[in-house]
């Protein structure tokens, strides 16, 4: 956790408020520190980016723990089995955060279907204003079909903000039953071959690895947009790379596998590409929404109340 999170993350009336509640340690722990960090009275963690992998080791040391909430997202880098055998209550943020990594979406598909992310560039490369076609079936979000692939939290957000606009969503999520979105479900191999844009939103697990490769990349349609703000290995980089380089595709990329990605990765150079450096998530005063809701689970944990975002152990293996 970095040493001004905390204040990044909560508001001074939102700090004090959480300080009439708990007993906060004047020191932050980390994954530097934890080794020699005083833990035999911890009962309560309010973790972050950062937070220390809880290993039966450093459990040992706190035998008073009773909950981590956890602000950030995915609970997967510090939450190990041996937590929840212990029965330690385990919360995230992954809730409030999929809100503005959701909005992020929006966004780009809104953009991407009014060819604002491409005719910016070719306007201001010629300086000539509109010297390009562009087919005017496919310009504009009147009709625009979009693919989600991976109706999860984030992705149903998408779907939820989606809904206003004239715009035909299909999804691709084999754990989710069909009926329960406001989308119609498709197979993946139909949602890429017919879908204007396609965003991801699956998790980072085995079956998910590279799920769009350079066949997956083959089939979606000439001009179409890729979204990826999920994770970057669910992505093959070198095959979205030279399938960008033939001007056939474009792609908002804003996770990479590598990432960050290496100063001289080809895909920086790649043309049709809008690539930003894993932002979508909350970022500035967007923060202070995780902390407000970490705030809202310490208040309900202490006095006993159900939680709102309690993490199971049994759906990890298929969530973020």
């Amino acid at each position: 956790m970095e040493n001004d999170l905390p204040n990044r993350l909560f508001t001074p009336s939102v700090f004090e408020d959480l300080k009439t509640v708990v007993d906060l340690q004047p020191d932050l722990l980390t994954k530097a520190n934890a080794a020699n960090y005083p833990l035999q009275d911890i009962e309560l963690i309010i973790g972050c980016w950062g937070c220390p992998q809880l290993d039966e080791d450093i459990l040992n040391r706190m035998p008073h723990l009773k909950a981590v909430i956890y602000t950030a997202g995915s609970v997967k880098e510090f939450a190990t089995d041996e937590v929840f055998n212990r029965g330690i209550t385990v919360t995230s943020g992954a809730d409030t955060n999929a809100l503005p990594v959701a909005e992020y979406t929006l966004a780009m598909i809104l953009l991407s279907g009014k060819r604002v992310l491409e005719l910016a560039r070719r306007y201001t490369e010629s300086r000539k204003y509109r010297p390009f076609e562009v087919e005017p079936a496919r310009w504009g979000n009147h009709g625009l079909k979009v693919g989600i692939v991976g109706a999860s939290r984030i992705g149903r957000r998408v779907i939820d903000l989606l809904a206003p606009f004239d715009i035909d969503v299909v999804f691709y999520d084999p754990f989710v039953q069909h009926g329960i979105l406001d989308a119609r479900p498709a197979s993946l191999e139909h949602l890429l071959q017919t879908c204007d844009v396609v965003t991801l939103h699956a998790p980072e697990v085995p079956e998910t690895f590279h799920i769009i490769d350079k066949d997956a990349l083959s089939l979606m349609r000439d001009g179409a947009t890729l979204i990826n703000t999920a994770r970057g290995s669910l992505v093959d980089t070198a095959a979205l790379t030279a399938e960008l380089e033939t001007g056939r595709l474009h792609a908002v990329i804003d996770v990479t596998d590598p990432d960050p990605l290496p100063e001289d990765a080809p895909l920086f150079d790649a043309p049709n590409l809008v690539l930003t450096p894993h932002i979508a998530g909350s970022q500035g005063n967007e923060l202070h929404r995780l902390g407000e809701a970490a705030y809202r689970e310490v208040t309900r944990f202490i006095a006993g109340r159900p939680l709102l975002n309690q993490v199971k152990a049994e759906v990890l293996s298929h969530t973020a």
